[in-house]
C-alpha cells in the first residue's frame, strides 16, 4: 500500500504551499493529461492517466511509495474520494480541496447556489437528471460525454429553461454561454462542462432570501404541510377520483420521488399533479378539457411547483410523451390502462366506480405484465358537531406492480 495518499484538487489557479510540498515528494501521480503537464509534476514520478478512477485505485494500493491524485475541482464532491475511500482498496486519503467546478459555474453566472439541485449525468443517469431540471427551477449538472448539454437540451423537449454553459472551467480555454434550451442541441460542447439550467417559477418564491438549508425547494417545505390536502386548497371542489381519501392512497402507492417523471392522466382539478411534484418529481399533466389544464397550471403557479400541462386525450396524446416511472390514471379507463402499460412504468395506479369497469382494468394491467392490487375503499365525512354523514364515497383502487424480468 502506498505509504501516503494525497488527493489535490485544481480549479485553475496556482497550486498552494500544501498542493506543492505533497505533489514535490510524489512516487507516483495519477490525473488527466493536463494535470500530468503541470511542471510541479516530478519529472521521475510514475504517472497514471486517469480514467478508471478504480483501477488506479488498486494501483495505488499496490505502490510503495507517496502517491498523489490530481481532480478538477474539490475533488471530494461527486468526485475521487469517494471511490479512493471504499473499503476495498483500504486507502487513506489527504484531501486539499479547490473550488468545486459548480460553485465556480455559479460564480461566472453571478448567481448563489444554496438553493440549486445538483446532478450528475451520465449514459446511465441521464433521464433522472433531466427529470429534475422538468421539477426545479435551478439546477446544475456535471456533465459527461454523451450526456452533457445537447442531450439535455433534446430530452427536455417541450420544456423551455435557459443554459448557463461553462466549458473548461479553470483553463486558458474557459468558455461561459448563455442561451435558450432550444438552441443548446444545434451546437458542439467541449468537455468537461457544467450546466447550469434555470426557468419557471422556484417554488416558495415569498421565502427567497430566507432559506435556511441548503437546495431548500426539495420537497417543497415551504406550502402547506402535508399531503392529501383537501378540496378547499384547490379553489373547491374536486372531480370524480380526486377525493382527498383516494388521492391519498394513490400517491402513497406511487411513492413519487426526486428524478421520477410521472404521468398524471385526466389530471382534472391538478389536485394529484400538484402533490405528486411537491415530492420532488417531475409531473405532465394531461386532460382533454382545456380549462382543466388551466387549473393545473394555476394550481402550479399557486404552489410554486413547476409541471408540464399537456392538453389532448389519451392514449393517442401519449406516443409523444418521454418515458414514465409511474402513472396515475385520472380518467380513460382499461383502453388508457393498456397504453400506458405498453410504456412499461414500474407502477400503474387508477380506480373504477364500478366492479365490472374494476374488473376490466385489472385485465388490462394483468395482460400488461403487472401484478394487480384492488381494494375497495369507502369513505364517510362526517360533521363531529352533530355527527351526521356529509358524504359517502365508495371506489375500487386498482394498482399495478410490473413484474420484473426473469
Amino acid at each position: 500500500m502506498a505509504d501516503r495518499v494525497t488527493v489535490i484538487g485544481w480549479d485553475g489557479s496556482p497550486l498552494t504551499d500544501a498542493a506543492r510540498s505533497a505533489l514535490g515528494a510524489a512516487t507516483l501521480v495519477a490525473g488527466a493529461a493536463h494535470h500530468l503537464a503541470l511542471p510541479e509534476v516530478p519529472p521521475k514520478a510514475e504517472r497514471i492517466r486517469l480514467g478508471s478512477v478504480t483501477l488506479a485505485a488498486r494501483r495505488i494500493a499496490q505502490h510503495r511509495g507517496t502517491a498523489v491524485v490530481l481532480a478538477d475541482g474539490d475533488p471530494g464532491f461527486f468526485g475521487v474520494v469517494r471511490t479512493l475511500r471504499a473499503p476495498e482498496h483500504g486507502l487513506e486519503v489527504e484531501v486539499v480541496p479547490a473550488v468545486s467546478s459548480v460553485a465556480a459555474a455559479f460564480a461566472r453566472a453571478g448567481m448563489p447556489w444554496d438553493d440549486a439541485q445538483i446532478v450528475v449525468a451520465n449514459s446511465r443517469e441521464l433521464r433522472r437528471a433531466v427529470n429534475v431540471c422538468r421539477a426545479y427551477s435551478k439546477v446544475a449538472v456535471l456533465t459527461s460525454p454523451g450526456a452533457g448539454p445537447a442531450e439535455l437540451a433534446l430530452l427536455l423537449g417541450g420544456v423551455h429553461r435557459t443554459f448557463v454553459i461553462c466549458e473548461e472551467l479553470g483553463t486558458d480555454r474557459e468558455q461561459v454561454t448563455v442561451l435558450t434550451s432550444d438552441k443548446a442541441a444545434d451546437h458542439v460542447w467541449r468537455d468537461p462542462n457544467v450546466v447550469i439550467v434555470v426557468g419557471g417559477s422556484p417554488a416558495g418564491a415569498a421565502a427567497q432570501g430566507t432559506g435556511w438549508i441548503a437546495a431548500h425547494e426539495v420537497g417543497h417545505p415551504t406550502g402547506p404541510r402535508g399531503w392529501g390536502l383537501p378540496a378547499g386548497a384547490y379553489g373547491g371542489a374536486l372531480g370524480e377520483g380526486e377525493s382527498v381519501q383516494l388521492r391519498s392512497a394513490q400517491l402513497a402507492r406511487l411513492g413519487p420521488r426526486v428524478g421520477d417523471l410521472v404521468w398524471d392522466i385526466g389530471a382534472g382539478s391538478g389536485a394529484a399533479a400538484v402533490e405528486a411534484a411537491r415530492f420532488g418529481a417531475a409531473v405532465i399533466a394531461v386532460d382533454a378539457d382545456p380549462e382543466a389544464c388551466g387549473r393545473t397550471a394555476a394550481v402550479a403557479r399557486r404552489y410554486g411547483v413547476q409541471l408540464q400541462v399537456v392538453h389532448g386525450r389519451a392514449p393517442q396524446i401519449l406516443e409523444d410523451l418521454p418515458e414514465p416511472d409511474v402513472v396515475r390514471v385520472g380518467g380513460g379507463g382499461a383502453a388508457v390502462v393498456t397504453a400506458c402499460a405498453a410504456r412499461r412504468p414500474e407502477r400503474i395506479v387508477t380506480h373504477a366506480a364500478t366492479r365490472d369497469e374494476a374488473e376490466a382494468i385489472g385485465k388490462a394491467l394483468a395482460d400488461g405484465g403487472y401484478e394487480v392490487e384492488c381494494a375497495l375503499l369507502q369513505s364517510v365525512d362526517l360533521d363531529t358537531s352533530v355527527w351526521v354523514e356529509r358524504e359517502r364515497s365508495v371506489v375500487f383502487l386498482l394498482s399495478g406492480y410490473r413484474v420484473p424480468h426473469p
